[in-house]
């Protein structure tokens, strides 16, 4: 019997001066990016809890805390490849991650193949069994008013 579990998770960064910008394991030019303890990447981590998550095992933060120097400066790539590491020692595999990633700027249609590529690697997936979005506020809230940037991302993770 296969038994499949659905995870929900999001992420929110404010945008600053000084950052570059990631997102989904890309580095996206823009003028600012996202402060945080690592590279800020919402999209991978809105990806890590949804693993997280489907699998009972917490969440980013349990696992990777923003006060432990070990993880600052870390990659999205990282974070996504240890959150596999410690769901697969579980006995979990991901089956397919639906995301969406929500910025008035940058655009971003032209890297969200990208991220689908470089997401599907670190995870050891087909490509298409990831899928990026992106959407804006129509400049409502934070996002909206380029304040930041936000991510969800839901995934399903199976055991046999």
């Amino acid at each position: 019997m296969v038994d499949i579990r659905i995870g929900n998770g999001y992420d929110v960064h404010c945008l600053v001066e000084g950052r570059k910008l990631y997102l989904g394991c890309v580095e996206i030019p823009h003028i600012k990016g996202l402060k945080g303890h690592s590279d800020a990447d919402v999209l991978c981590h809105a990806i890590c809890d949804a693993m997280l998550g489907a699998c009972g095992l917490g969440d980013i933060g349990r696992h990777f805390p923003d006060n432990d120097p070990t993880f600052e400066g870390v990659s999205g790539e990282f974070l996504l490849k240890e959150s596999l590491y410690i769901c697969e020692s579980a006995g979990y595999s991901v089956s397919n991650i639906d995301s969406i990633i929500v910025a008035q700027a940058p655009k971003l249609a032209n890297y969200l193949d990208l991220m689908c590529e470089r997401i599907a690697k670190a995870l050891e997936i087909p490509k298409d069994s990831v899928n990026v979005k992106a959407t804006t506020e129509e400049r409502l809230g934070f996002t909206g008013r380029l304040e930041g940037i936000s991510s969800h991302a839901v995934c399903i993770m199976k055991r046999e």
